[in-house]
């Protein structure tokens, strides 16, 4: 597996992590013995950055990665978890007691003294504009309490502000085929800046793995059933913010492209990789096998230039118009 440094964490990671929102529940049905074999599949085929967040299943997330870590001593993992969004979004409710509440809380789900990375789990707009926030985050670092922080967001401006606070080491941000402008100006800045990257909805809920149809259905738990139209959070963490119908058309349009011995989940999760300023990308498994294939996708050969380019055609036709702009 390889694996590539996490900006000022110093900390060298695999470049394919995995992504703990739907072993917490938030992706209809799911049982916790499958859920570790998941993440056992992954460490044993060299995954060793897993993502988190204190909001997934109210916490459950977090309890079962601190449960796998106890199953698994003497071994390192880099562990990165999300606070701020068990309570309402505005910007008043991000300040030291309550990030030292959420803080606390997670140390106990995950068993640990410190925790490795703490992300603001994309926070009001404001609050990218509020020093005092990441003083704050600055302070618990010097407690201790946490080795580095750093942000998830909707929005590439998001990201752009947030990686003017020097205390912050990373940024995770939705980037797949069908979300492709922080590659035009954000990775680059990142890199410059020394921020390591997170590339989070690599798959786009689904749609990039070839698999989805237009009469597939989800459970009422799955976030893909409640949240098309941004019903619960943001839209364009459902589908990358797509429609269903054209994301299955441009997903109809990949087939031809996806290289042999692949799948097509592989060869999205592949093309993240293949920007320079990606640190590692975390697509979520739900059993041993879906972890495994995702692991295995960082072993594929470079996609070739045509790919490249015609997946960029693509999105330029019949993304660009709908998505680009917006996020």
């Amino acid at each position: 597996m390889e694996h590539r440094r996490l900006g000022k964490t110093g900390r060298n990671v695999s470049v394919m992590g995995f992504g703990a929102w739907a072993i917490g529940g938030d992706w209809g049905a799911h049982d916790d013995v499958t859920s570790l074999k998941a993440l056992h599949a992954a460490a044993d085929a060299g995954v060793d950055l897993i993502d988190t967040a204190d909001v997934y299943g109210d916490g459950h997330s977090e309890r079962l990665i601190g449960r796998f870590l106890r199953e698994r001593p003497g071994e390192t993992f880099f562990v990165a978890t999300k606070m701020g969004r068990r309570v309402p979004q505005v910007p008043e409710n991000y300040e030291p007691d309550a990030f030292r509440a959420w803080n606390d809380r997670s140390r106990e789900n995950l068993g640990v003294d410190t925790l490795d990375l703490v992300q603001l789990h994309c926070p009001p707009t404001q609050v990218y504009y509020t020093p005092e926030v990441f003083a704050a985050l600055d302070e618990m670092v010097a407690e201790g309490r946490i080795r580095n922080y750093g942000v998830s967001v909707e929005k590439v401006e998001e990201a752009l502000k947030a990686i003017e606070f020097p205390g912050v080491a990373s940024v995770q941000i939705i980037f797949n085929m069908l979300r492709q402008r922080p590659a035009e100006r954000f990775l680059a800045e990142a890199a410059r800046r020394d921020v390591g990257v997170l590339a989070r909805v690599p798959l786009a809920s689904g749609i990039l793995t070839g698999k989805l149809r237009a009469d597939s259905s989800f459970d009422a738990t799955d976030h893909r059933a409640y949240n098309r139209n941004g019903e619960a959070f943001d839209r364009g963490e459902t589908f990358a913010g797509v429609d269903y119908a054209t994301g299955l058309q441009v997903a109809d349009a990949l087939r031809d492209l996806v290289p042999q011995g692949a799948t097509m989940a592989q060869m999205a999760l592949r093309w993240i990789l293949m920007h320079e300023g990606i640190t590692t990308t975390i697509p979520g498994a739900k059993t041993p096998e879906q972890a495994m294939a995702n692991a295995a996708a960082g072993d594929l050969a470079p996609l070739p230039p045509a790919t490249m380019e015609r997946i960029r055609d693509l999105y330029d036709a019949r993304v660009r118009p709908l998505v680009h702009q917006r996020w």
